[in-house]
């Protein structure tokens, strides 16, 4: 059986895409075959499956993009003559041997471009219901077809353009990916600014130049608090970001590494996500510093009125913490605050994690 072949040759793979990289671009080149997965497992896995639903995506390809805590992307261009299948035909051998392995159901978009596939997944999702989770959906590379999926979903289907970015085009009427395809860009521009417009543009007419990076997960690690109901009220959510980050600090202190950034993902009502990433002002594992990164890049979101399913956090850039450089600083608060977190360290250490908590702490149950 095709499937039961051994894991696919990165030599062959290199020889299809030079550089190990999987450029992917927008449709616009006409019959482009789709070769990139949008993978979304079910349910969520914890950190330990995850990582071997990552493996399992490179025994097909080595061009896997981790996106934690539930999803991933790949690049399989390489990998079609190899198997002798299509990208869809790909994306069965991957469902088959995560349920096979890990009980781990998936949600498949396959698509030319990173982006198609994120909605392509979604729709699948979608169409079949939160009983029956697991599909492949793919979008033909021809752009009449991308254009005939794209006619009629709304602006916030569009990965990459939240609530607030929405709003904003609904106000003028630009409610649908058709409406924003069809306006002139320095109508978008005057709406958005200038590289926002250019960005949106293109997401609604198909075309999406990002490629497919392969990164190492092994150098970030995340969290996820889901909400028993959707989440209406901006304080809880804060609540939750704080409990996440403390908990990612607790685990980098303890592993004795720093992060270079941190990540937000939010999830909707309607199963959309939006992910936003900062750059932390210099790499560190101090529960402050990363709780108030991600109040930063919630509060930015602008998510009023939004019903929120859940939040998670990613810390990304992972190094040795005794290779990083700190800033020293005058400023007796930072200095007791360290203090005072090594000692709730030392706590955790010998009572356990549940030892000393935030005071704004949410309980998971």
């Amino acid at each position: 059986m095709t499937a039961d072949r051994p894991p696919f040759p990165t030599r062959l793979m290199d020889t299809a895409l030079p550089g190990g990289g999987g450029r992917t671009v927008g449709p616009e080149r006409a019959g482009e075959v789709p070769h990139v997965l949008y993978v979304r497992f079910h349910p969520a896995p914890g950190e330990d499956v995850y990582q071997g639903l990552l493996t399992l995506l490179g025994e097909v390809t080595p061009v896997v993009e981790a996106l934690p805590p539930d999803a991933a992307l790949a690049d399989v261009r390489g990998a079609l003559r190899y198997f002798g299948r299509d990208a869809a035909g790909l994306a069965e051998i991957v469902r088959v041997r995560a349920l096979a392995r890990y009980g781990v159901d998936c949600t498949v978009g396959v698509a030319a471009n990173p982006l198609l596939a994120r909605m392509a997944a979604h729709e699948a999702q979608e169409a079949r219901g939160a009983q029956e989770p697991g599909a492949v959906r793919t979008v033909p590379g021809d752009p009449d077809a991308v254009a005939a999926f794209l006619a009629r979903k709304p602006a916030i289907a569009l990965p990459g353009v939240g609530p607030a970015t929405a709003r904003t085009l609904s106000t003028y009427g630009l409610d649908s990916a058709a409406r924003i395809a069809a306006a002139p860009l320095s109508t978008l521009q005057r709406i958005l600014g200038s590289a926002t417009a250019r960005r949106v543009h293109a997401w609604a007419r198909g075309i999406d130049p990002a490629p497919v990076t392969p990164n190492a997960p092994a150098r970030a690690m995340g969290a996820e608090h889901r909400f028993r109901h959707d989440e209406l009220d901006p304080v809880r959510r804060r609540r939750a970001l704080l409990t996440l980050a403390d908990g990612l600090g607790v685990r980098l202190r303890t592993s004795g590494q720093v992060a270079a950034a941190i990540s937000l993902t939010v999830r909707y009502a309607d199963r959309s996500t939006t992910t936003r990433t900062r750059t932390l002002t210099e790499p560190t594992a101090h529960t402050p510093a990363l709780t108030a990164a991600a109040y930063a890049l919630h509060d930015a979101l602008g998510l009023q009125r939004a019903r929120v399913r859940s939040v998670a956090l990613r810390v990304e850039g992972l190094t040795d913490a005794g290779l990083a450089s700190h800033q020293l600083t005058f400023d007796p608060v930072d200095e007791k605050s360290r203090r005072l977190e090594a000692a709730a360290d030392r706590a955790r250490a010998r009572f356990g994690v549940s030892a000393v908590r935030p005071a704004g702490f949410l309980d998971v149950a």
